[in-house]
């Protein structure tokens, strides 16, 4: 008896041993996928993490030289594990890191820059899992539903690939795909993650990151459901029609689930390729000043925010028909909703700020839930030393110095920074990174020191306050009065750009007419 159990379990192990040979050689099983082996690789990375700051900085008087090259490079071995430990559980994982990759001026330069590669970085599902996605969501087989299936993603990204097809009928469709991992890791993930910020906070006392895993929490599932993020796309074209150089692609209700996401496909250059825009004979200048229009108005007038412009979801084109520069914008998965309270108080702040008015500054920073912090507050915000904050934003552009002086200082300020991020209100997190990512696209263009940004700003700030005095306005008279303020306070601000516009002219012309005269002048 006992040797036919011995040759039962034998028989069994040969058997499971080659099942599990089987599956991960076909990619079915894979050892990532494993709690044990997520967990255990996120406590292991934490965990080393961790003892290489309490070890490292010990024993070097804090502030000095030596500490400040120390700490620089622990804050690179530990990106870098971060980094690898982010690719290698991937979905919720990479999101995060592709989010903190995001805040340039709100975590040391070490961390931000390895961590941007992770958008290059995603994982990518096989044609299997993706014709698996698509059978059980739209009950059909991808032949019966498309003409021709592209079998190579145009792209992949943390949650979701995108394939290009075309339907039976003709029309060219981008056909966005979940990986099939991602709903059920997720929320795991994020309980390990907040137990480890939580574990960590008890050797760190200074760190104050529960409002990533708070933001994580809140925004993933929303990410997670595709019918949310086309009904995003359709309320932001409403939203924006007036634009003529924002395109949006329009969502095919009829093939689209929580998991898949059938749009018009759009074709176009990423945001940041100067080489393209060059080429296609497109204004970076009027590209800029497009997506600063755009963005202001969502933040200011609608309180409704794309809140990840990261180069590969903003596209730009030349129209076909009309020859004009077009925007595209792209997954619509991740928006803010800003309450009104918040709208109006961050107007006034940057009314406050582009006026160097600067008690209202500390008012409305402190509103917010900067206290005594607003200095560092309207710095973080504004990517500006407190110095240039003082003297006006837009006064003077910033310079290379200036900008890498706040990069190398944000190190510095790290606990402040944190306990700030704490206190604001959630809202304000996601409109910082915005911030940075917008702010990365200008430095990439060379178009970061213009004025214009700050006027298109300022004159959706104007427009919002009014629009909200003139609902709390009581009678007829009341409303003109501040229809008039509003106009007369736009009227300003057209003049003023002009006036700018012809300075910038006349200081060509002396330009012109200096080299002119050196070339004419003999040797």
């Amino acid at each position: 008896m006992a040797r036919k159990a011995l040759k039962l379990a034998s028989w069994t192990s040969v058997a499971l041993a080659a099942s599990g040979v089987y599956l991960y050689s076909n990619n079915y099983l894979d050892p990532n996928d494993f709690g044990a082996v997520r967990v255990g690789r996120a406590v292991a990375t934490t965990a080393v993490i961790s003892y290489d700051y309490l070890t490292s900085l010990r024993s070097v008087p804090y502030g000095s030289e030596e500490y400040l090259q120390r700490r620089s490079q622990v804050h690179l071995r530990s990106a870098r594990r971060l980094c690898e430990l982010c690719c290698a559980n991937r979905g919720t994982f990479i999101k995060v890191g592709q989010h903190l990759g995001a805040l340039d001026y709100l975590l040391p330069e070490e961390y931000t820059s390895t961590l941007k590669v992770l958008h290059s970085q995603a994982p990518q599902s096989s044609m299997q899992e993706v014709r698996q996605v698509i059978r059980e969501d739209l009950g059909k087989e991808i032949h019966d539903l498309f003409l021709s299936f592209d079998d190579t993603p145009l792209g992949a990204a943390s949650l979701a690939q995108v394939h290009k097809a075309v339907l039976h009928d003709g029309r060219t469709v981008a056909v966005k795909v979940q990986h099939p991992k991602v709903q059920a890791q997720s929320s795991k993930d994020i309980l390990l993650m907040e137990v480890l910020v939580l574990a960590v906070k008890q050797l760190f006392p200074d760190f104050e990151f529960m409002w990533l895993v708070d933001e994580a929490k809140k925004n993933l599932p929303l990410e997670l459901d595709f019918l949310n993020e086309g009904r995003n796309a359709e309320k932001v074209a409403h939203m924006l029609k007036h634009f003529d150089f924002l395109k949006v692609p329009q969502i095919h209700w009829e093939l689209s689930t929580k998991r898949v996401l059938l749009m018009e496909f759009v074709e176009g250059g990423q945001v940041n390729d100067r080489a393209y825009m060059e080429k296609n004979g497109i204004d970076v200048n009027e590209i800029s000043c497009h997506l600063g229009k755009m963005y202001s108005e969502m933040i200011f007038v609608n309180g409704f925010v794309h809140c990840d412009p990261h180069p590969g979801n903003i596209l730009v084109r030349r129209h076909s028909d009309t020859g004009k520069a077009e925007i595209v914008l792209l997954d619509h998965g991740l928006y803010q909703v800003l309450t009104e309270e918040f709208r109006l108080d961050y107007c006034h702040l940057w009314q406050s700020l582009i006026w160097t008015d600067m008690e209202r500054v500390k008012q409305y920073s402190q509103r917010l839930g900067a206290a005594e912090l607003y200095p560092l507050f309207a710095c973080m915000l504004t990517a500006r030393s407190w110095d240039s904050v003082k003297r006006g934003i837009g006064q003077a552009p910033v310079s290379a110095t200036e900008d890498s002086e706040i990069r190398n200082n944000v190190a510095s300020y790290l606990s402040e920074i944190s306990q700030l991020l704490n206190h604001v209100p959630r809202q304000m997190l996601l409109i910082l990174k915005t911030n940075d990512l917008l702010r990365s696209i200008e430095t990439t263009l060379g178009t970061r020191s213009s004025a214009s940004s700050f006027l298109n700003m300022s004159r959706c700030c104007i427009r919002a306050l009014a629009e909200h005095r003139k609902r709390d306005a009581g009678s007829f008279l009341r409303r003109t009065q501040i229809s008039f303020s509003e106009a007369f306070s736009l009227w300003q601000i057209n003049l003023h750009e002009l006036l700018l516009r012809v300075k910038g002219l006349r200081l060509l012309c002396w330009v012109s007419t200096l080299l002119g005269w050196l070339t004419r002048a003999p040797h």
